[in-house]
């Protein structure tokens, strides 16, 4: 049997999927079983920042699984000690302490029990449209009835409000309030920028009221917007969840504290949070977006990008919107085809949302390609 047959008769049908076998990777370009080659404009959900096959990264793969692949944070290691040092030295200055885990929503989880750990209050304000993962926490920080329904009643202390909107925040905030938990830009609800002044009033808001302000950076981190963590155009959290493209393409997260988070021995642990192979990878894939220039690299091709898709004709585009190489292309009509479309002519991207194709390009993606992607998006938007 073939890969697809296979995975139909053997794994559980939660993902909604293309019909293409994957196979290769190499730079922003990915290669299905018959040999047909793919502009990558998703980056798997924005996890290869660095591209597919990074051979630094690989190198340092190879060489750490063959020292010490896996060691638990009960006993010291110097690949994590490193990773930690560097991690900080890059973050916003209120940043102090460091949770390694294994994912987006491993990190948004440790930062939601951090938070009421540190405060001992319950309430966590979130946003409509926010997507914060699909463990049991984070999915009730996360906003919609589809995720939601199957697993309700949801984790309590929850509330929603509309983002960029201070006062229905503000009207939100009570004396059990521990945090307030934001996306710089909103990547499953519709790649949705946030409003400066509102992070801003937030950011006094939570000060002023002793609450703590979660900055969901799992998409945005290293490069993607412009800045190497996004909240850099915004403002600085006092925890900050990364996770995605923070190690090449192996499965990292990591929540980044401030020095209110007070959280006791033992209470929140990760048998493979930290591995020093995972660490080995992240360190190598820091290097290599310091080494190529990739956040300014996210900056300039973002801005190309960006006019690019903004100079297509159109009756079917209603707005086109992005940060760095973080972009939306907002349809008056159901995207769905045309992702499909799209991909069929050899370029693969995401939905965000039912009307909304969502770019998240590798940032070491060339001109070249993006010119590709241009030229093909041209093709179906329009109906040439």
């Amino acid at each position: 049997m073939n890969a697809k047959d296979l995975e139909e008769r053997y794994m559980l049908p939660v993902y909604p999927r293309r019909d293409i076998v994957l196979v290769k990777g190499k730079g922003a370009k990915l290669y299905d079983e018959k040999g047909l080659e793919y502009i990558d404009l998703a980056s798997n959900v924005g996890v290869s920042n660095i591209g597919h096959a990074n051979e630094h990264v690989a190198r340092a793969i190879y060489e750490q699984y063959l020292t010490l692949g896996n060691c638990y944070s009960i006993f010291y290691n110097p690949v994590r000690a490193r990773l930690a040092e560097k991690l900080l030295s890059l973050a916003p200055g209120r940043l102090k302490k460091i949770f390694f885990c294994n994912s987006g929503a491993e990190a948004v989880e440790g930062a939601i029990k951090f938070a009421r750990a540190s405060t001992g209050k319950t309430g966590i304000i979130a946003t409509m449209r926010g997507f914060h993962g699909k463990t049991f926490g984070a999915l009730a920080a996360t906003w919609g009835p589809e995720y939601q329904k199957p697993f309700a009643p949801m984790l309590q202390g929850f509330t929603h409000v509309p983002y960029n909107n201070f006062m229905k925040l503000k009207e939100s905030v009570n004396e059990e309030t521990a945090a307030v938990i934001l996306e710089p830009v909103q990547g499953e609800g519709g790649v949705r920028i946030g409003d400066k002044d509102f992070f801003q009033a937030v950011r006094d808001l939570c000060d002023s009221e002793g609450i703590l302000l979660i900055m969901d950076e799992v998409q945005t981190g290293f490069g993607r917007t412009g800045t190497l963590f996004a909240c850099e155009q915004f403002v600085e959290p006092d925890l900050l969840c990364v996770a995605k493209s923070l190690a090449g393409g192996i499965p990292m997260g990591a929540v980044l504290c401030s020095e209110a988070a007070h959280v006791p021995v033992k209470s929140h642990t990760s048998t493979f949070g930290g591995n020093p192979l995972a660490c080995a990878a992240a360190l190598a894939s820091l290097e290599v977006v310091e080494k190529e220039g990739l956040v300014e690299k996210a900056r300039s091709l973002g801005s190309y990008l960006l006019d690019g898709l903004r100079a297509i004709r159109s009756d079917k585009i209603r707005e086109v919107r992005g940060l760095g190489l973080m972009i939306g292309i907002e349809l008056k009509e159901k995207a769905g085809p045309y992702v499909q479309a799209l991909m069929e002519k050899g370029i693969i991207v995401l939905l965000a949302g039912p009307n909304v194709i969502r770019l998240l390009p590798p940032l070491v993606i060339a001109k070249e390609e993006i010119d590709q992607g241009l030229k093909v998006l041209q093709e179906v938007l329009s109906g040439e």
